[in-house]
């Protein structure tokens, strides 16, 4: 059996969370000078002083609340890319993406979202993803649920949307970086659904259709950072996901594309009506 995180551990990484945004993410938000914004891998793959200010303060309050804990950022990572390989024998390790959305941050957009995932031997246990602006965290701890809850400790119980027609979902797509054939094939289909949203920014589709908001999710890339908080908290909202293959997600993983669905039955709809030959 998976060991799980106690619920003071996780109102911990919530508070935690909810300081660095505090300290560091929002007195930067509208207010980045130009050299303060720099590219990574392309033009759109961006990093500000944010991220990195944000980062930091996360990772060394996770060290100092989980001694021994392995802890592999996404701006670590790009610095470092053998430290996403530390994931696989970690006792635990968390994941931190500190600005999710940093295009959007960077452009003065109120779309992005702070996330972390704790990984135990490499299954996902907990996950977190904090909205600056709103000053909430949707929460997901394996086997307990996932819920929003607030700074004075209010919280309301996430559920998925219920089964739909493929024909009447509303679904967050993310074609643009689908390699071809498969890019033009989805982007093509993409009519059949009832709607097409897209936010640049993962923290808040995952919490769209955890909350029951959107029907379908569909990635391409699956950096852990990215997605092991959202699918968490999708799961535990009542979701089902599975990569494009239908094989099962999980931290270790970085490709294979991933759809998220209600159930198995609209997730393999959704496979017929957008991925499928």
């Amino acid at each position: 059996m998976t060991p799980r995180l106690d619920l003071a551990a996780v109102t911990g990484v919530t508070a935690l969370l909810r300081e660095a945004a505090r300290a560091e993410i929002l007195p930067r938000f509208r207010r980045l000078a130009a050299g303060q914004v720099r590219t990574k891998s392309g033009p759109l793959d961006l990093v500000t002083d944010a991220d990195e200010a944000a980062e930091r303060v996360i990772a060394a309050g996770l060290a100092a609340r989980f001694p021994g804990c392995v802890v592999v950022g996404e701006e670590a990572a790009a610095g470092d890319p053998a430290l996403l390989g530390r994931l696989a024998g970690a006792d635990l390790a968390f994941v931190v993406d500190p600005v999710d959305g940093t295009a959007n941050f960077a452009a003065g957009l109120p779309v992005f979202g702070c996330m972390a995932a704790a990984v135990v031997r490499g299954e996902i246990v907990a996950g977190w993803i904090h909205d600056p602006l709103g000053d909430d965290t949707a929460i997901a701890l394996r086997g307990e649920g996932a819920w929003v809850e607030s700074p004075d400790g209010h919280r309301h119980d996430l559920r998925v949307a219920a089964p739909a027609p493929v024909a009447e979902m509303v679904g967050a797509v993310s074609w643009a970086y689908l390699a071809e054939p498969l890019r033009s094939r989805v982007a093509a289909r993409l009519p059949r659904l009832r709607a097409v949203v897209g936010y640049r920014c993962a923290a808040h589709e995952y919490r769209m259709a955890a909350g029951g908001h959107a029907h379908a999710l569909l990635y391409n890339r699956l950096m852990p950072w990215d997605h092991a908080p959202g699918w968490l908290l999708h799961r535990e909202a009542g979701g089902y996901s599975a990569r494009f293959d239908g094989s099962a997600y999980g931290p270790l993983v970085t490709g294979g594309g991933l759809i998220a669905a209600p159930d198995r039955d609209c997730w393999q709809a959704l496979h017929d009506a957008l991925v499928a030959e």
